[in-house]
């Protein structure tokens, strides 16, 4: 039987990519899912749609920015479901460009999702976890979290921190029958790739074309399961994650080379250079 079986599972940033993947994946096998976004109609067009395939999913409106909201959430899933299984602090944004043109708000705007919302969740589901003495919490990070990404280095430092949190926490949480996971996708064809703000007018789809052939989210969200279900530490996705992670290990003077030449590509782009 699947450990997701009859589970309550809540996955922030549930509209849309990796986190409606994750929800259709996990109705998929039984669990009884939250579909939690700050797009309310997104939510609970997500959930109608996988109510309607014979999944069980409920939309939930919340701001993980909001330390109060993401507590009503987690509350409100105790008290309909009796207690929380799965939390998957999944919502992210990002915000691309060179340190010089990026703002103090694009870094506000950046820490305070990623990472203050992984703190917000890890806050309010951690408690309630430990006295169930079970659950599994699942941080969303990036391969920007194992390998230092140039020109998004607020994002790489929210991810960074999640890797970091999250393992930290895993060893905390043990004593008390608590798992913890971080996953770590690479390029995944999400619509964040369309969505990251830019700070400088570099053509959107030619700096997509650099990256790697992307993941679909629904392969993603499978391979997030497997390892999740195997209480995996840290779940990288995708090949170049996976070569992302050893490279960083073995010699991070090779990837800070590899890092060097994507920033003199991405450079070389019209309207890339200063």
């Amino acid at each position: 039987m699947s450990a997701f079986a009859g589970a309550v599972a809540v996955v922030t940033g549930g509209a849309s990519g990796i986190g409606q993947a994750l929800c259709a994946a996990l109705t998929q096998r039984a669990a009884r899912v939250v579909v939690a976004d700050r797009n309310a109609a997104g939510a609970d067009g997500v959930a109608r749609a996988l109510a309607e395939a014979g999944g069980q999913a409920r939309g939930a409106a919340v701001d993980v920015t909001d330390a109060d909201a993401v507590e009503q959430l987690i509350d409100g899933t105790v008290r309909e479901h009796g207690r929380i299984d799965f939390l998957f602090n999944n919502a992210g944004i990002g915000v691309f460009g060179e340190e010089l043109d990026v703002t103090l708000e694009d870094w506000r705007q950046v820490i305070n999702v990623n990472l203050w919302g992984v703190v917000h969740g890890i806050r309010a589901a951690y408690p309630r976890m430990v006295r169930q003495r079970s659950g599994h919490i699942v941080n969303t990070a990036s391969l920007a979290g194992l390998s230092p990404a140039c020109l998004e280095l607020s994002y790489t430092a929210s991810k960074y921190a999640v890797v970091g949190l999250s393992r930290g926490l895993r060893a905390e949480a043990e004593a008390y029958g608590v798992k913890v996971s971080v996953v770590c996708p690479g390029f995944i064809n999400t619509p964040i790739l369309q969505v990251t703000e830019m700070r400088r007018p570099i053509d959107r789809q030619r700096l997509i074309a650099l990256a790697p052939t992307p993941l679909s989210p629904e392969r993603c969200a499978q391979i997030v399961l497997r390892g999740v279900e195997k209480n995996r530490s840290v779940i990288p996705v995708t090949g170049h994650a996976w070569l992302g992670w050893l490279l960083e290990r073995l010699s991070p003077a090779l990837t800070d080379r590899v890092w060097l030449a994507y920033a003199r590509k991405i450079r070389a782009l019209p309207g890339g250079s200063r």
